[in-house]
This record gives C-alpha cells, structure tokens and sequence, in this order.
C-alpha cells in the first residue's frame, strides 16, 4: 500500500508514474531551454526569513479576501486547461475542491468541461480566464456565458500573442483535445505540419493585434471585474491600472510562454511598487511550499495562485488529491505564519523576508524601520 504524500513533490512524483508521458510533458513542461521554469522554484530559495519571537501565535488567522469575496486563505487555483488529460471529471473535481477549501478558482478558456457545468458543480466563487480571439464575437459569447452563470471577474491573460515554443508538445506531436466551451464557436481544426497541434492552433485564432486600447473594449461588454495576467514589469503595471483593470496578476505564463523571463517572485516587488496599492496583486508562478506563500506575501502580493501542483494532485488522487493540495499549502502556511510570529496574514511584513548567502544581508547597516523602503537595493530581488 502505497504511503500518503506528505508533500507537493510527492504528488507530482505520483502523477509522472500515473500519466502517459506526452500529457505528463505538456503539464509540466515550459519554454525552450527552461531556464525560467526552474528559476520559478529556485528563485523562492534565496529567500530567507528573519522571524520574531515572543508573539502570542495561539490563534492564527490566514484568512483574507480579493476584489471583496472571502478566503480561507490567500491560496487560489490558477486557471490551467484540459484537466481531462489528467483525470476524468476534469474541471468540475477541481472546482469541488476548491470549494471545499473556501478558495478562488480560476475555470480556464481551455477547459474540458464547459462554464456551465463548472457552475452547478458546487456552490463557490468562481472567476473566468478570458483569451481574445480574432473573431471578438466569441469573446463576447464566452464573457456572457460566464456572467450569467455567476462567475465574478475576468482573467484576462495579455502574454500569448503567440504560442511560446514548448518543445515536448512539438517532439511528442502533442493532439490538444476539443476546447469545451468553444464548440459551436470557432473551429479549431488545424493540424500541424510535423509539430504541436496546439501552437497550429493558436497561431491560426489568437489575435495577435491586442493592445491596451482593448481593455476598454473589454470592459465596455462586462460590468465583470477584470484582473490582468502576464505583467512582469513596473512599466506594464502602471499602464494597467491606468486601463482601470481591477487587479494585476504577476506571472510568466508557468514558463511556457517567453523563456529568460525573470521568475514571477523576482518581478513581484518592482510591481508592487509601481501600483503602489492602487490594486490587489497575485503572485503566480512557482509556488511550492507554504513558505513560498508567506514568502510571496512578503513582498507585497496580496494572494497567490497554483496551477501546476492542482493538475498533479488531480492526476494522483482525483478530487481529493486536489483538496489536500490545497490543505497542504494552508497547513504549511499557518505553521510558517507561526513561526515567523505573524498571528495574520496583515501581519506580514517586507521586514520578514531577506536574501541568502548570495545576497547582500538586507539588516547590514540599516535600520529595521528603513528595510522596506529603500527601493533601490532590491529592485532585482531576489
């Protein structure tokens, strides 16, 4: 009888043995060399806390909210597609649990089950991850398939013009399944020649014209809320608030989209920063640990997302598995807030989180008071 995973890594071990190697490839691959993909994890590492000690911790409180809808924690799921490769009842399991754990999911564009399926699933908060088509009339259709279902904001991702070259999916020939939501809507019957079905795919109905003119367009067909995904840069996030976007989304796409990116936590502060609060911020990419959260909070997200990890829980354990994915992190979370003396999650603070042996010590020569604002030494950071 094989032991219960005690960590994420054991889940994804469990979901390598468990899935057939193309569709193992396609979920946990990322661009070219891979260089960002695993600076996505590494980059967390060179992050060390600087705990305080003789704090009343005996009651800790992870629980926060997004755009005004409550959390257990700020641990979300991000939006990741054709969860059917991994497990059967695709989406919907993902769903279940996900409201199981008072959490935020994000149903994906290419998902395997429909908006509306996803929807009677369970009762939860649900938001809907928007790609702009060429034809904007399927955009239309999908942004009201999804208000009058009840999810409550958009996710509109702004970083794949272009498929970014995953080249598993072009050795493996990767066959992307039929998008759910999109029958009846737009044809994806492109083949590739001798490559990836899905980059044939993209190329042929992403509208590789979207510009920041196009948010307007955007919210001018939803009341919906719109988080943007993709930023990386201080100059992208002031533009975005200047868009009238509700929310920003650091990441790079899990690293499947532009390779030698920086990894999402190393861009986290110089987004912070520019927004200056004017919007919440998630941190997508990398996260792995309860630590990385609390890590990630630190420096100034106001929640994460987790895609990877909820595919491979998906894969070994089906609803379940994604739920002690999720319970997991929380677990590690509280025990982290614990010992780094943060009875809640406002708690945490910039002065909780400084360099590695690599870095210079951010305390060395300053006083404690200054370690957050000196913006200078740590736009680079980690």
């Amino acid at each position: 009888m094989e032991s219960e995973p005690v960590n994420l890594d054991e889940f994804q071990e469990l979901a390598r043995k468990i899935l057939l190697k193309m569709n193992y490839d396609f979920f946990s691959g990322g661009a070219e060399d891979q260089y960002t993909l695993n600076e996505n994890i590494k980059a967390f590492r060179r992050i060390l806390f600087r705990p305080r000690v003789l704090i009343d911790v005996s009651k800790i409180d992870m629980s926060t909210s997004l755009l005004g809808f409550k959390m257990a924690s700020p641990i979300m799921v991000a939006p990741t597609g054709a969860l059917k490769l991994a497990n059967h009842e695709g989406e919907v399991a993902v769903a279940r649990a996900a409201a199981a754990c008072n959490t935020i999911m994000v149903l994906s564009f290419a998902s395997h089950c429909t908006i509306e399926e996803v929807a009677l699933s369970c009762d939860a908060i649900r938001f809907y991850q928007l790609y702009v088509w060429k034809q904007r009339d399927v955009c239309m259709k999908l942004v009201k398939r999804a208000e009058s279902n009840g999810y409550k904001a958009l996710v509109l991702t702004a970083d794949m013009p272009r498929l970014g070259r995953r080249e598993a999916g072009i050795k493996n020939k990767f066959v992307m399944p039929k998008f759910a939501n999109l029958e009846g809507l737009l044809s994806v019957n492109v083949k590739s020649k001798g490559g990836s079905d899905l980059e044939a795919i993209a190329t042929a109905t992403l509208d590789d014209s979207l510009s920041w003119k196009d948010i307007e367009w955007l919210r001018s067909i939803t009341k919906l809320p719109i988080l943007l995904k993709g930023i990386l840069t201080a100059e992208d996030a002031r533009k975005a608030v200047e868009a009238g976007v509700a929310g920003i989304i650091v990441s790079n796409h899990g690293a499947r989209q532009l390779d030698y990116v920086p990894a999402s936590i190393s861009a986290l502060e110089e987004v912070v920063r520019a927004v200056s609060g004017a919007v919440p911020i998630i941190l997508d990419g990398g996260i792995r640990r309860g630590t990385d959260v609390f890590k990630a909070l630190a420096l100034g997200a106001n929640a994460v997302m987790i895609g990877r990890p909820i595919i491979y829980g998906l894969a070994a354990k089906g609803e379940y598995g994604v739920r002690r994915v999720i319970e997991m992190l929380q677990n590690e979370l509280e025990l982290t807030m614990t010992l780094n003396g943060c009875p809640g999650s406002k708690d945490i603070t910039r002065n909780h989180v400084g360099k590695g042996e690599n870095g210079r010590k951010l305390s060395e020569g300053k006083e404690e008071k200054k370690l957050s604002i000196e913006w200078e030494d740590y736009i680079n950071y980690p």
